[in-house]
């Protein structure tokens, strides 16, 4: 039976992707070798977009926290595929992910900060599992539309699936975080060398 190393067993889907469509992507992630999805209630998806600084108005019937799973599993599921095919240099089809960005519904809201300045935000309407997720349908098609894809790369390391984009001065990033994969592909490294 394989030992589970408590390190690798994270609480919460890890943000740091370096964008948002991407941590979203990592809401699966792979764990003692095996896929874990953080998204097993409608809950977890609440906390994960209030955690992403997107808000949300929280679920107040069993039939929302159902819906609003579903749909960020499905939205989940179009981000990848188009990441992918565009990753790849091919084409991929919008429909899908237009869905979603056609029910976003937002405004923007002024407000005073800490200093007594104006500022604006961004508020979105939250009626539909739809319209919770619609900041991250904007960032998704921003990412596939703006995005450097030389830039947007899965960790380099076997066991990780994890997805981010490479914000590093030199552009030489490798692993989704140096703390979790890099010091286990350089723990590795140094047992090869030392068996040899």
């Amino acid at each position: 039976m394989k030992e589970r190393n408590s390190e690798s067993l994270p609480a919460a889907p890890l943000q740091i992707g370096d964008h948002m469509a991407l941590d979203f992507l990592n809401t699966v992630a792979q764990v003692d070798g095996e896929p874990r999805d953080f998204f097993q209630r409608g809950e977890d998806v609440v906390r994960w977009l209030e955690a992403a600084g997107c808000g949300s108005a929280g679920i107040e019937q069993e039939a929302d926290a159902d819906g609003l799973l579903k749909a960020a599993r499905e939205l989940r599921a179009v981000i990848l595929q188009a990441v992918q095919r565009k990753k790849r240099e091919e084409t991929w089809q919008p429909e899908q992910l237009n869905r979603f960005l056609r029910s976003a519904s937002s405004h923007f809201e002024l407000t005073l900060n800490r200093d007594g300045q104006y500022e604006y935000r961004r508020i979105y309407a939250t009626a539909t599992p739809e319209q919770q997720l619609g900041p991250v349908a904007e960032q998704a098609a921003d990412l596939l539309v703006n995005g450097d894809f030389s830039l947007v790369r899965e960790c380099e390391h076997p066991d990780c699936t994890l997805w981010f984009y490479d914000r590093t001065k030199a552009h030489r990033r490798r692993w989704c975080s140096m703390a979790l994969c890099g010091n286990r592909a350089k723990a590795a490294r140094f047992r090869r060398m030392t068996q040899s």
